[in-house]
Parts: structure tokens; C-alpha cells; sequence
């Protein structure tokens, strides 16, 4: 009976790692672009330097058409959650298309923006546990939160 359920158990570890070699061939799709579109939110707003790399830093990879992909990503099934992640995050908000949005929308968005940076909503902390860099300091958030509030006055600094 062990000898059996040695026998089983070495099968299924081989058919598992097949699978797990064989998915390694099958490509996902890449979230980059050379191309910085017009609607972009750095160059629509003019970001002064401070705020454009922390954008960039905290911010871009998952919420902007240009990733910047970890070495990791090359692992399957991770690119699969990679790319689920970033097209999600697209969907909430994307700064590439940020121009692109109703002004209504720009709005709603700004108020989103300064509130989760403000709470440390964002980046999230699951990001920011492998991208240490990301994360904002209180200073920062202070200094970035400000600057959202001067572009869209009537957001509130609650």
C-alpha cells in the first residue's frame, strides 16, 4: 500500500512539473509603450520633478500604459497575475488616458487620488512589500497630496 501511494504521488509530481514547464512557453501580453500620448497626466498637469518621479515610482507600473516589469515577471503563473493586476488597476484609473477622461471624471479621480495616497491606501502595501522605493514617506504624501489639491481646488483635504 505505501508503495503504491509512493508510486501516485511521484506521477502526479511529474505531471505537476510539466505543467509548470510547459506554461513557461505560453506568452502573456506586455503593458509597454514607448509612447507618451498627449492625455498623459504628467505632461497634461506638468508635473515638477519631485511629483513626476514619484508618480512614476509609485504609481506607473500598474496605473500607466508603460510598465516597468520585475525579473520575476518572466515566471508563469505570476506574469498571468502580474497582468490580471495591471489591467484591473488600468480599468480604475489609468494616467496615460487621464486627459482623456470627462471633466467630471477628472475630478472624481483627483478626489480618489489625494484620499488613498493620504489613507496609504496606495500603493498598495503588497507592491510596496517588493518595491520598497515606492513607498511614500509622510512628507511625500504631504507634498504630493498638496500638490492634487492645487490642481483641483475643490477637492477637500479631509
Amino acid at each position: 500500500m505505501k508503495f503504491l501511494k509512493k508510486k501516485i504521488l511521484k506521477k502526479i509530481v511529474i505531471v505537476l512539473a510539466v505543467i509548470f514547464v510547459g506554461i513557461q512557453f505560453v506568452p502573456t501580453k506586455r503593458n509597454q509603450s514607448t509612447e507618451v500620448l498627449d492625455t498623459d497626466f504628467i505632461t497634461l498637469f506638468n508635473a515638477p520633478d519631485n511629483i513626476k518621479t514619484m508618480l512614476k515610482t509609485s504609481c506607473y507600473d500598474c496605473h500607466s500604459n508603460n510598465t516597468i516589469y520585475p525579473w520575476y515577471n518572466k515566471i508563469q503563473p505570476i506574469s498571468y497575475f502580474l497582468e490580471g493586476h495591471i489591467d484591473e488597476a488600468k480599468e480604475e484609473l489609468n494616467f496615460s488616458k487621464f486627459g482623456s477622461y470627462s471633466k467630471r471624471k477628472q475630478k472624481s479621480k483627483f478626489k480618489s487620488l489625494a484620499k488613498q495616497v493620504k489613507k496609504k491606501e496606495m500603493p498598495l502595501p503588497s507592491y510596496t512589500l517588493i518595491h520598497r522605493d515606492a513607498s511614500l514617506s509622510d512628507d511625500q504624501i504631504l507634498e504630493f497630496t498638496d500638490w492634487v489639491y492645487q490642481l483641483e481646488p475643490n477637492t477637500t483635504k479631509r
